[in-house]
Order: structure tokens, then C-alpha cells, then sequence
């Protein structure tokens, strides 16, 4: 398994033609004071299967804070097609809309990936205080 996409936005679509459309990438988002809730954002891992990997595999996010501490996972699974020579790896797109996010200080933020028995950091994002001129968590 490796991970060739991860990130934070503030929304994305796969396309009819396999496209994937994305808006509003960010890592950093700006609150008034703590605990602060996200009302929206999207987050996207985009995996690639290696060969061997194939069938049910088991995938869990998890969202931790710069203590190591879960504030968010999501568990599911995906079914990998088998790998085929001379085409493509297999490949899962998670596109996952999540509401009402809490992060309960002002700080780093790391989203987690396991899957096929392995974790790895996907991607980080600093989440702080408002301050003149920053715009505030939507």
C-alpha cells in the first residue's frame, strides 16, 4: 500500500471520467477560541495497491493532535481488484465529507493512515487562534 494523495479541502468530486475535482485545498484553519468545531471540510486519501493486495482490506483514519491523542476516526473497508500486468496498480479514492469537527486546543493536527497492516502519515494541519486579518473556521 502506498499513500499518493492526502489532503484537506473544502470539497471533491469524482468525475464521470475518473477525474477528480478538488476546491479549497487548506492546512490551516483559524478560530475564535477552544474547542472550536469545523462545521465543513473534506478530506481525500487516494491509495495504491500493490500486488498481493487485493480483496477486502480494512482502513482506518485517525485524526490525533499533537499529544497523539484521537480526536476523529473513521473505519471502513475497500475491495481491491487484483492486479493486472501492464495496466495501472489498483487503486482506492477516499472522499470523505465530515461535519462538526472539534479540536479541543490550538495546535498540530495529523491525520493517520492504516491499511493493508501498515501506518503513515498523510497530512497535517495547524489549527489556531483568530487573530486581525485571519478568517475564521467555516
Amino acid at each position: 500500500m502506498e499513500l499518493i494523495l492526502a489532503l484537506a479541502c473544502d470539497d471533491a468530486r469524482e468525475r464521470a471520467d475518473g477525474k477528480l475535482d478538488v476546491l479549497g485545498i487548506f492546512n490551516e484553519l483559524h478560530a475564535p477560541g477552544f474547542p472550536a468545531m469545523q462545521d465543513r471540510m473534506t478530506v481525500v486519501f487516494i491509495v495504491e495497491w500493490a500486488r498481493g493486495e487485493e480483496g477486502r482490506q480494512p482502513l482506518r483514519v485517525d485524526l490525533v493532535d499533537d499529544r497523539d491523542q484521537k480526536v476523529l476516526t473513521i473505519q471502513g473497508h475497500t475491495e481491491v481488484t487484483p492486479y493486472v500486468e501492464g495496466r495501472p496498480p489498483p487503486q482506492t479514492r477516499l472522499v470523505m465529507p465530515l461535519e462538526r469537527v472539534i479540536f479541543p486546543h490550538a495546535g498540530r493536527y495529523t491525520f493517520k493512515l492504516t491499511a493493508a497492516g501498515s501506518s503513515s502519515r498523510a497530512f497535517s494541519m495547524f489549527v489556531g487562534e483568530r487573530s486581525e486579518g485571519t478568517s475564521a473556521m467555516a
